[in-house]
């Protein structure tokens, strides 16, 4: 349930009803102060909340019943869009931000290379898998606390914020010493406890979409790490899984308008895991660009053929900047920057 106030109620008078709301009726109240609207999210159980009740109440104009079971997700409940701030990084509003890197950290050398290249190319947040979650238990899987520590070294060395993948909630205290903004990863997503741990971090948040999960699904992942405190979280589209072969995964651009419509989180896609093919990621990313994407995740390595992980999906660091200078161009043509 959301109560829009009359405009111009104050805001000690706002502070008084949501005092009397939640103690009358045991809920909890989410004000929001737009710049023509305040209005108040009530959360919890608000069957025992009488629709004639509050509507009669001096400070407000309508009440809006929020059918979805997201509440904190949705647009409704949050009318402004939201910025995310990573390190001096704002994702959200005007501006299309681009995170690149390797999929894994490999070495010092190789990050520190990455990070360089892909600054200079016009990258803002850096990307890299310390821990990576694979699908075979012979596959790389990271160089866990290590590789945190060479992401860190390449943020002193760039300024660029560190976005890197947690995979267990035991990992939170190493994250909080090294990341700027966690990756809750595909595989992930309905993970509820590592989401509540995330939610009761301080720490930004991407939250990839699972390859089997529906939009209202990522919806109520991002509902358990807003509903812990955490309101600094970006979805991320990274493809599905169809009867499609021709591509890793099928990236679903529709995703991106539908999830502008229904909430006020940023929204990111991710390219790379999508095509799984290095040719189809520069398409791919100028029409993520060209639907509303606030941002791009991208994977780039020196040497893809030599990679560790994802060889087949990653761009070589010329090929990157010429994704950027394309990609500049589709954000001008939709009156966005890049």
């Amino acid at each position: 349930m959301i109560l829009v106030l009359k405009h111009g109620t104050a805001r000690d008078k706002v502070d008084a009803l949501c005092e009397l709301l939640e103690s009358k009726y045991k809920i909890q109240t989410n004000p929001i102060y737009g710049s023509e609207q305040t209005v108040v999210g009530l959360v919890g159980d608000t069957s025992r909340v009488p629709e004639h009740d509050v509507a009669c109440l001096d400070e407000v104009e309508r009440v809006v019943k929020v059918q979805e079971p997201y509440k904190r997700a949705n647009r409704k409940f949050h009318p402004a869009d939201t910025v995310v701030n990573v390190r001096g990084v704002t994702i959200g509003g005007g501006g299309v931000v681009v995170c690149a890197g390797p999929c894994s950290v490999e070495s010092r050398e190789g990050i520190a290379g990455i990070a360089a290249a892909v600054k200079e190319a016009g990258a803002t947040l850096l990307r890299g898998g310390a821990f990576k979650p694979r699908t075979s238990p012979y596959a790389f899987q990271g160089l866990k606390a290590e590789g945190l520590h060479y992401l860190k070294e390449a943020r002193d060395a760039t300024g660029l914020p560190i976005v890197t993948e947690i995979t267990n909630p035991s990992q939170m205290d190493l994250f909080e010493e090294y990341a700027d903004m966690i990756q809750v990863g595909a595989r992930n997503m309905q993970n509820f406890e590592l989401l509540k741990e995330v939610g009761r971090s301080r720490l930004p948040v991407l939250l990839k979409r699972g390859f089997s999960n529906s939009i209202q699904e990522l919806l109520m992942s991002a509902e358990y790490i807003l509903s812990e405190g955490n309101p600094n979280v970006v979805l991320c589209e990274r493809g599905i899984r169809t009867f499609e072969t021709a591509t890793r995964n099928t990236l679903d651009l529709s995703a991106v308008p539908v999830l502008k419509a229904r909430t006020h989180l940023p929204v990111f896609v991710d390219p790379s895991h999508a095509a799984g093919v290095a040719s189809l990621v520069e398409p791919l990313a100028l029409a993520a660009v060209a639907v509303g994407a606030d941002g791009l995740e991208i994977e780039v390595h020196d040497c893809p053929k030599k990679a560790l992980s994802d060889a087949s999906q990653q761009l070589l660091p010329e090929q990157f900047a010429a994704l950027v200078e394309k990609a500049r161009g589709v954000a001008a043509a939709i009156g966005r920057s890049l």
